[in-house]
């Protein structure tokens, strides 16, 4: 929908650096092993997805029937497929923060995954909610479901059982958008019980492009996930990933036939840290980082020498920040805690997070 001009092109960077980054290879199959058989909120749990509802609260308050239709949803969610779509912000493509974004709905009931404000720096957490129409709202700190970022409309970026829609859904670079448009309208109509209307198409900040001008009653707005073409079909059609660099649900999607060949997750993870010239590696031994290339009798040494005020090892300095930023994150969770609790609306956590809007 998009010509590849320098910006267009700068948007492909930061999708680019997302989909390297984001959503690692190691969370996809976990989440999907637990998915598979049947473990949904252990899936949640592998792709860093809290769990704020209770479904025996559910049928007691809206009766069985309704839990279960909540719950058939909740066993298909693949919430490492939701952690790959959800809207993301530059220049880090971090998720974006304080949004309600609204998956199904039930009537006035609607099932949502929530980002913490910026405040709460949540280490890129998502939490799945019911969020109720008429429900008192007065004091709590979640928003109303957003209008703009509505997944609803678009189970194929989170339900597994429509994933293979994605190929359809999601637009083609270069050609002209409008026949799209009026598809994604019609069925934005549908869903708010209308046969016709205008429908406003946001193109940026400022710009809205309307259709169906002429027809009669209040425009309704088309969701981002509507409006532009899907970030992965934009890197294929540039040559900017292969398949194997795809979540394997997209991969099936947009290239059917093709079996993508993902590296395996590594068990062991380093962490390497120059030292005196050399390349060092720290790991974890019983839960704790620990030098792995300096012997026991060097450490004493090290040890002796910063007591009489020396400068320590690079590696003991990198373990060091590695513990302060540990007792940060503890706080860090506290404050989300409260957050998820609805127990606070001021608290604050330093955070040099930029909250920019992702390109596009």
């Amino acid at each position: 929908m998009r010509p590849l001009t320098a910006n267009g092109r700068s948007r492909l960077t930061f999708w680019s650096h997302v989909r390297e980054f984001a959503v690692p290879t190691s969370m996809i199959e976990s989440a999907t092993a637990r998915r598979a058989v049947g473990d949904w909120s252990g899936a949640c749990a592998a792709a860093r997805v809290d769990v704020d509802l209770n479904l025996r609260a559910l049928a007691r308050t809206h009766g069985a029937q309704f839990a279960g239709t909540v719950r058939a949803d909740l066993r298909h969610l693949a919430p490492d497929l939701l952690r790959w779509h959800f809207p993301r912000i530059s220049p880090d493509g971090l998720l974006r923060p304080g949004l309600t974004v609204p998956l199904a709905r039930y009537g006035a009931v609607h099932l949502v995954a929530r980002t913490p404000p910026a405040w709460a720096d949540a280490g890129q957490r998502i939490s799945l909610a019911l969020w109720e129409r008429g429900s008192p709202v007065t004091g709590h700190p979640h928003p109303r479901p957003s209008r703009r970022f509505r997944l609803d409309l678009h189970r194929h970026l989170w339900d597994a059982r429509r994933a293979a829609e994605l190929r359809e859904r999601s637009g083609t670079p270069g050609r002209d958008p409008t026949v799209h448009w009026q598809g994604e309208a019609a069925l934005l109509l549908r869903a708010e019980g209308r046969a016709d209307g205008p429908v406003a198409v946001r193109l940026g900040s400022r710009r809205r492009f309307v259709l169906n001008p002429e027809a009669s009653g209040d425009a309704v707005e088309l969701p981002d996930a509507s409006t532009w073409v899907a970030p992965d079909v934009e890197l294929l059609h540039a040559g900017l990933i292969d398949a194997d660099r795809l979540h394997p649900l997209v991969a099936s999607a947009l290239l059917p036939g093709q079996s993508p060949v993902r590296s395996p997750s590594s068990s062991t993870v380093f962490r390497f840290v120059s030292c005196r010239g050399d390349t060092h590696r720290l790991g974890l031994v019983d839960g704790v980082l620990v030098p792995l290339d300096h012997d026991t009798d060097e450490l004493r040494r090290e040890d002796l020498l910063v007591a009489l005020g020396g400068k320590p090892l690079p590696c003991l300095q990198t373990i060091d920040a590695v513990a302060a930023e540990h007792e940060l994150e503890k706080a860090r969770r506290l404050t989300y805690g409260l957050y998820r609790a609805g127990l606070s609306r001021t608290a604050r956590v330093p955070s040099t997070k930029d909250t920019r809007r992702t390109p596009r």
